[in-house]
């Protein structure tokens, strides 16, 4: 590399890194949206439909970044909130975003955080994709501590496939010379799952993660 090249790449390195094969990954985006009720701010749940991806669980509003539709990031949070929820954008005030989750199935996860003065009773939900919408006040998050739990991944080089019964090799550790532990599944990272036990059912996983982010930052800011 020469000189002017150095200059170059200087002029291309990120002042804010992102993700290194973001692009590899299923990027979607969420918002957790605050309403005001009874003076205290609630998150607005949803619960999928049975029919559809993850169906039956609770999740916030959200989906898959479209480039072609979405100019950013936000725009998807705020696009996906009207199609599920029928809040228009202009109705969401965008506050700030949290720290992207990477989940173990290959999904990236930005979440953004927004206050809407629509109550849950005005929100007309898409029945395609929602069963129901509700509420849990900020302050129970932060009175409750989420059960931890684990689970366990390991780096598989090959599969057996379920039609054929043969073998599908991903990586030929052998072949490309690899030392032999590589010829195996190796690895055995765990990863910490996090558990909200609510009324309304329970809020786990990427879900829960979020929003234990979000209350460690309202802890935060009062220290």
């Amino acid at each position: 590399m020469k000189r002017d090249e150095l200059e170059a790449l200087k002029s291309k390195l990120p002042s804010i890194p992102s993700i290194n094969g973001k692009d590899e990954y299923y990027n979607s985006v969420v918002l957790v949206l605050l309403t005001l009720l009874n003076d205290e701010y609630h998150i607005v749940f949803e619960k999928r439909c049975k029919g559809i991806r993850q169906g039956g669980e609770i999740c916030l509003p959200g989906g898959m970044y479209e480039k072609e539709q979405d100019a950013s990031l936000e725009m998807t949070a705020l696009r996906e909130t009207r199609e599920e929820l029928g809040i228009p954008e202009e109705k969401i005030e965008i506050i700030g975003r949290l720290d992207t989750v990477v989940a173990l199935m290959g999904t990236t996860v930005d979440a953004f955080v927004g206050v809407t003065g629509v109550q849950p009773e005005e929100m007309k939900i898409n029945p395609e994709e929602v069963e129901r919408v509700f509420t849990l006040p900020v302050s129970y998050f932060q009175q409750t501590k989420p059960e931890k739990y684990q689970v366990m991944t390991k780096i598989h080089p090959s599969y057996i496939d379920v039609e054929t019964q043969r073998e599908v090799v991903l990586l030929p550790s052998a072949r490309l010379g690899l030392p032999e532990r590589y010829r195996k599944p190796w690895g055995g990272f765990r990863h910490k799952v996090l558990v909200y036990q609510t009324a309304e059912g329970v809020i786990w996983g990427i879900t829960a993660r979020i929003i234990f982010d979000l209350v460690s930052r309202v802890q935060d800011s009062k220290e």
